[in-house]
């Protein structure tokens, strides 16, 4: 399998978050780095410092040569996705061809109610969600797009230029809902990613993939498979690669190791190290 690294951009600083990312540029072991797109913390005080994902993402990716970049994942409900396709150009033309767009449905309550965007039912959510996903790919592969949805209306719209990645930047899509986040996964994307769990309960969304794929006569294969991996304050890197282990035993492709805050880049070599002597390394990667 093959290993990546997430810094949350909440509860530290810009400088923390530079750092990290600068010295895992020179570190083969991470084939990319993730932030998030929130606006407050979570799973801890929202109230908390929290930077504006996008934004780091970009400044990130003119700070690096070789990581690929991404947020995982990108609520579609906060930006229009014709908005959103115009950044994720930007920053696919800023990072020489290295975004990953990593998207989903949408979920937090509390930002979207202060900030009065509209989350709406869970239905919705994912009727507008599905509808996005085709904007984005329309915007970012074709000279012109129309549309005509229940929540978005294009005419003749144009997306220049474009990234330099054909036909578009890899879309990740993370969650793990069966009856939709799966099935949308398998028509429109090009990486999923489960957010966490047991190796049997990956096992059985991975499963329920497949099925979404076959029914659409799509190769699972094309779709890569990806877990966040949780490392504490306290530095656990036996466990994240026990984690990972059983994760790879059931299907993993890539391991997104996630480091809690405060971010500090002496937690990477050590974390290199160990994912290297794991024996989970693929032979194409960390050599």
């Amino acid at each position: 399998m093959r290993f990546a690294f997430k810094t949350s951009p909440q509860n530290t600083t810009w400088p923390q978050m530079l750092a990290v990312w600068q010295q895992a540029d020179d570190i083969d072991v991470f084939e990319s780095g993730w932030t998030f797109d929130h606006f407050y913390p979570i799973l801890t005080d929202t109230t908390g410092p929290c930077l504006e994902g996008w934004t780091t993402l970009t400044a990130l990716a003119q700070a690096t040569t070789r990581l690929r970049v991404g947020t995982l994942v990108t609520g579609i409900h906060y930006r229009h996705p014709a908005v959103l396709a115009n950044m994720a150009a930007a920053v696919d033309i800023i990072s020489n061809g290295r975004l990953e767009l990593g998207i989903g449905a949408g979920w937090n309550e509390q930002e979207s109610g202060d900030y009065g965007i509209a989350l709406g039912s869970i239905k919705q959510r994912f009727d507008r969600f599905e509808e996005a996903c085709q904007v984005l790919i329309s915007l970012l592969s074709k000279e012109t797009t129309d549309y005509s949805g229940t929540y978005y209306q294009l005419s003749g719209a144009r997306n220049e230029p474009k990234g330099p990645q054909r036909p578009h930047p890899p879309i990740c899509i993370g969650g793990s809902g069966e009856k939709r986040t799966l099935r949308i996964t398998a028509r429109y994307a090009q990486h999923w990613n489960f957010v966490g769990g047991t190796p049997e309960e990956f096992a059985r969304k991975r499963g329920v993939l497949a099925a979404h794929c076959t029914d659409i006569g799509r190769d699972p294969k094309e779709i890569t498979l990806s877990a966040h991996l949780w490392l504490s304050p306290e530095r656990n890197y036996r466990q994240v690669l026990d984690n990972a282990a059983g994760l790879a035993a059931e299907g993993l492709d890539l391991g997104i190791v996630y480091i809690a805050p405060p971010h500090d880049p002496a937690v990477l070599e050590p974390l290199a190290e160990a994912i290297r002597e794991s024996g989970l390394l693929s032979d194409s990667a960390g050599s």
